[in-house]
């Protein structure tokens, strides 16, 4: 339990680490951001895969590999409904803020930020699942992969809060609450998967499948917008090699 507590910490303060860095790069060129995209999105990709659904594939086995499928699909149609309530990431996330500076209206903003912090829940209990079974070098992989794209992902949440005139303190602490969200969901996703193992390879499959949707609907096509589509291409790719190596590391 302690290190579950730690884990879920370390990914919180994550984004706070970001959000402070984001402080001090309020104008990222597009090459550079998604070029780190890139790398996040790998990581995500990497952990999805190797950290939550090879674990839950082998926890079923051949004749129970449907709850596996059915964990992911279930996954991605469920942040599909959370994004038909809320905007989506590219859309509000500031990167072309020179094409509308200042204009952006604090409700517009808010909405952004909650729609980051739903994004962020099924991260939380993605990592929490994991620490659920016994495969603690997969959780961690999952972990470690989570709390690194926080980091970018806490740096492009700056930029739009301040452009719309929020004041430091007030934009801190809303960013610093996104990351809250992924310290609850990390608990909720450990102890829902503990109550029952029978669960378990659903709850991995399932937050697989939300990172996965992520990954496809947000990040590869806000990275691919720019003309910068190689180097994020092979920003992806270095970060899931990172986490490969990680992986193979902490086994």
């Amino acid at each position: 339990m302690r290190l579950v507590l730690i884990t879920a910490l370390g990914i919180g303060l994550s984004t706070v680490i970001g959000a402070l860095l984001g402080f001090c790069f309020r104008k990222v060129p597009h090459s550079w951001h998604d070029g780190i995209m890139g790398f996040a999105a790998g990581i995500m990709l990497a952990a999805a895969v190797i950290g939550l659904i090879l674990p839950a594939a082998e926890l079923t086995g051949a004749a129970g590999i449907w709850q596996v499928v059915i964990g992911i699909l279930a996954g991605a149609v469920f942040l599909n409904l959370m994004d038909r309530l809320t905007p989506h990431l590219h859309k509000l996330s500031g990167i072309d803020r020179e094409k509308h500076p200042g204009s952006e209206s604090v409700n517009k903003i808010l909405l952004f930020v909650l729609a980051i912090a739903i994004h962020n829940l099924p991260e939380g209990l993605a990592a929490g699942v994991g620490f659920g079974g016994e495969d603690l070098g997969s959780a961690i992989t999952v972990a470690v992969g989570i709390a690194l794209q926080n980091v970018p992902e806490g740096m492009v949440i700056i930029s739009p809060m301040l452009l719309a005139g929020m004041t430091k303190g007030r934009t801190f602490l809303l960013a610093a609450a996104t990351g809250l969200v992924e310290v609850i969901g990390t608990l909720i996703g450990y102890f829902a998967a503990s109550v029952s193992a029978a669960i378990l390879p659903f709850a991995l499959s399932f937050a697989g499948g939300t990172m996965l949707y992520v990954i496809s609907d947000e990040m590869i096509p806000e990275t691919h917008a720019h003309g910068y589509e190689r180097m994020a291409t092979y920003s992806l790719l270095v970060g899931f090699v990172v986490m490969l190596l990680t992986d193979v590391v902490l086994a």
